[in-house]
Order: C-alpha cells, then sequence, then structure tokens
C-alpha cells in the first residue's frame, strides 16, 4: 500500500499514503484503502497508547464516511485520541489529500489486553 509513518506519539499518529497503486476500477482512491489504512493508523495509535500500560490493543469497531475521493497524489492520515482509558481507546481518523480536503472520517475503538494476543 506504500504507507510511511511520519509521526507516532499517544497525541497523534500521521502517515501517508500513496493513490498510485491504491485505485479501484474507476481509478479513484479505493475505499477499503482507505479504511485499511485508517484502521491501521487508529490501530497503531491504541498499541502506543497501550504498550504505556504493559498492555495490547485490537480493534473492535470500525466506522467511517466517505467524502469525496482521489485520483492522484498521496493522502495523509492522522489519528487523534477521543478516549485513552484502560480498557477501551477510542481514535479519530482523519483522511486527508494533498489540498488538505477531508476525504473520509473515521472513528475506530481498541480494546487494551492484559496480555500479547496469542500467535
Amino acid at each position: 500500500m506504500g504507507v510511511e509513518i511520519l509521526e507516532q506519539s499517544v497525541e497523534k499518529v500521521v502517515a501517508t499514503m500513496p493513490v498510485e497503486g491504491n485505485r479501484q476500477s474507476f481509478g479513484l482512491l479505493h475505499g477499503g484503502a482507505s479504511l485499511a489504512v485508517g484502521e491501521a493508523v487508529g490501530s497503531w495509535a491504541a498499541v502506543i497508547h497501550a504498550s504505556t500500560l504493559g498492555k495490547t490493543a485490537v480493534g473492535v469497531d470500525v466506522s467511517a464516511t466517505h467524502h469525496r475521493s482521489a485520483r492522484s497524489g498521496r493522502v495523509t492520515v492522522t489519528a487523534t485520541p477521543i478516549h485513552l482509558g484502560r480498557t477501551l481507546t477510542t481514535h479519530e481518523v482523519l483522511i486527508e489529500n494533498e489540498d488538505g480536503q477531508r476525504l473520509c472520517t473515521m472513528r475506530i475503538t481498541n480494546l487494551l489486553l492484559d496480555r500479547p494476543i496469542p500467535g
């Protein structure tokens, strides 16, 4: 998918992804690619918080609204916390084009677990 992490902390995770290679058959950014990158970035943000508590995180809910699409360039994906608890986290994930226009708004909730996820 070509995702690059630009910034990562408990307060914010920022990544970019090229539209090229992530298009659907009509030449637009694929909605599934938006959801995949948004869930990955939001979950990474939850894992960062969970690690401060000696825990790990797993996704339990994600929802998205697609506002517009893109045909070229790179999108920026930013996850910021709405709630950072001891058992749940919720993050807002914004996907924007190079002009700063909002393409997608997501919300992801992660469950924090006391032990690593079994392999």
